[in-house]
């Protein structure tokens, strides 16, 4: 078995196959911002093949009543000033209904346009800030009801690592108090990433929650998202004690800093988000990633549930030899295209069709939705007017690398509360 993506998935020759130059009157323009370059494109790649796997089977089964996708799929280099420019053209060109984005920084810039223009966002981002829909949350300073993401956010996320901390450490000193003060020393929290909206989007969320679990939060240590020499940072990490470290970046800077900071003796519990680690970075870091925990929001390639059937499915279409090993940001976006897919054709059956409006309208009437054919693969997902909240059930995985063989399993999950203050933050 290969263990790495396909690579194909900017080809010439696909983006031809999707439509564009030849598309039909019904044909439904879709705007695909991918990143197969810069620093976070070793896991974009992966989560962007499965969405456009996902979308060439949707159309090769009948599209959206009988209407193919005809997406443009554009590498922006995670330059969100290239995004808005890819938008731009796209919007007096193809006139969009959706865009599939990815990234933080660009799909924030890009919500006054969409909402401006009434298109549906559909981002790899889960930014907290893309939640409210109506601007009622303090913390929301835009507005975003034409963005959605499918799981729990980072800001969730990290509260669901920060919740199974709490856990572990009383577990680990064999108390069994609700709370730390009463009869245990504190146990310090530290965010570590990026100064940049991506790392940067659960930082103040997260360590608020830490606090009320009774976490000492220490000042963040910033580390750069393309991997380099982290050794001073796991220097200034080791001194400060830090018990557990929630890593806001993407897993090749993780897998770097997770390898220097073993060099120098860190004794700390690392965690991080949903494209902070996966099956390659247990690979990459060996020995020196063993114990991180992360957040997984869809199903593994060796599951035993009803939905691989169609995800193998999926995957053929780019690797019909079966020779490739999808990690897991593969089924998230395979999850992400297939619940675009239902709305649309919610979307189909109303007046006017497939349009913005309609989709943003079909997604809103989700209720514990799973795409038909995906049980046991994707979460359960429910979206409203006042809440693009879809999911806030956080389910994490523990790493281990042995014998020249990775193994990761699941350790924990928990339902976030959907609190009124926790919106858009």
């Amino acid at each position: 078995m290969k263990p790495r993506c396909s690579g194909k998935l900017m080809s010439a020759a696909f983006m031809l196959a999707a439509g564009f130059g030849t598309a039909q009157a019904a044909d439904i323009p879709v705007g695909h911002l991918a990143t197969t370059s810069g620093e976070t494109s070793r896991v974009a790649e992966i989560y962007g093949q499965g969405l456009v796997d996902a979308m060439a089977y949707i159309n090769e089964h009948g599209g959206i009543d009988g209407d193919r996708l005809a997406y443009e799929s554009v590498d922006y280099g995670y330059d969100a000033l290239q995004a808005v420019a890819t938008y731009a053209d796209w919007r007096e060109r193809i006139h969009p209904v959706v865009v599939l984005g990815w990234g933080t920084a660009d799909t924030e810039a890009l919500v006054p346009f969409i909402t401006e223009d009434e298109v549906v966002f559909i981002s790899g981002s889960s930014s907290g800030h893309l939640t409210d829909p109506t601007g009622r949350s303090p913390h929301t300073e835009v507005p975003a009801p034409y963005n959605f993401f499918y799981g729990p956010s980072y800001s969730d996320a990290c509260r669901g690592l920060v919740q199974w901390a709490a856990e572990d450490w009383r577990a680990t000193r064999g108390a069994n108090t609700s709370t730390f003060l009463q009869d245990l020393t504190p146990p310090r929290f530290v965010h570590m990433g990026d100064n940049h909206p991506y790392p940067n989007s659960p930082r103040e969320a997260c360590a608020d929650f830490a606090r009320d679990l009774g976490f000492e939060v220490l000042d963040p240590i910033r580390y750069a998202l393309a991997p380099g020499d982290f050794r001073a940072h796991c220097e200034a990490l080791r001194e400060s004690e830090a018990d557990y470290v929630f890593l806001g970046n993407t897993s090749d800077s993780n897998v770097a800093l997770v390898r220097d900071c073993a060099q120098v003796g860190v004794n700390a519990q690392f965690m991080t988000n949903i494209y902070g680690w996966d099956e390659l970075a247990i690979d990459d870091a060996g020995e020196a990633g063993n114990g991180m925990v992360w957040e997984v929001s869809a199903g593994t390639w060796n599951d035993d549930v009803p939905g691989m059937e169609l995800v193998r499915a999926v995957s053929a279409l780019s690797d019909p030899d079966g020779e490739v090993y999808r990690p897991v940001h593969y089924m998230r976006g395979v999850c992400t295209a297939f619940f675009m897919r239902d709305a649309m054709v919610a979307a189909a059956d109303m007046e006017g069709g497939v349009t913005g409006p309609n989709i943003r309208a079909a997604f809103e009437q989700m209720q514990d939705h799973v795409p038909e054919g995906l049980e046991g693969v994707c979460l359960p997902s429910t979206w409203t007017p006042e809440d693009h909240r879809g999911s806030t059930e956080v389910v994490l995985y523990q790493s281990n690398y042995g014998f020249g063989q990775r193994a990761m399993e699941e350790i924990f999950s928990t339902n976030i509360p959907l609190r009124p203050d926790w919106l858009g933050w």
